[in-house]
């Protein structure tokens, strides 16, 4: 019996795209080298990452006026990333569960950080609602799903300051107005 993972972040893949990454492991493009071991400068390399930017514009309808970046880290990378190149005095952040609550400690080196609005009062079990982003905040950061307490915001919504989103559990669960965001 096949089994599932029905988990935020990672997911059970086609048969077919398993057995495609372990040949290009052994042997990528028929270059006798496997992908763990080529330089980021080949062709080949550079042909994928063409081909995986293109998709990614595609599946999100990404403008050509913005960037594409693919870093390691994860989000909790980003949580430090996001203040260091965004934050010049003070940052918003909603804080809805344990990755935003830490996204904003990581802030906090970076600069001064607005906590506009929290459900920490009822173990994050909702998404507060009536609050104000400040329009002197250099970003408004948001964390779209909290897996560990089941809270979700379904909406892109209108941000009078550049809004930046945590959807690393959900960024393809749903169609996302990518213009509204920062990053």
């Amino acid at each position: 019996m096949k089994r599932h993972n029905f988990n935020a972040g990672p997911c059970v893949l086609p048969k077919e795209a398993i057995e495609s990454a372990i040949e290009a492991i052994r042997d990528f493009d028929n270059t006798g080298i496997g992908i763990l071991e080529i330089s980021h400068r080949t062709p080949g390399w550079e042909r994928i990452m063409a081909e995986t930017e293109q998709l990614w514009r595609d599946l999100l309808n990404i403008p050509d006026d913005y960037a594409v970046i693919f870093l390691g880290g994860g989000a909790s990378t980003q949580f430090f990333e996001v203040p260091a190149n965004f934050l010049k005095s003070k940052a918003a952040y909603l804080q809805t569960g344990v990755w935003a609550k830490k996204a904003a400690k990581e802030a906090k080196f970076y600069g001064e950080v607005e906590i506009v609005a929290s459900s920490e009062d009822k173990n994050y079990t909702y998404i507060p609602k009536g609050y104000t982003i400040p329009t002197d905040a250099d970003y408004f950061h948001i964390t779209t799903n909290n897996t560990i307490y089941g809270t979700e915001i379904h909406e892109d919504m209108d941000c009078p300051v550049t809004l930046i989103a945590d959807m690393s559990s959900d960024i393809m669960s749903r169609p996302v107005d990518v213009k509204k965001y920062g990053m």
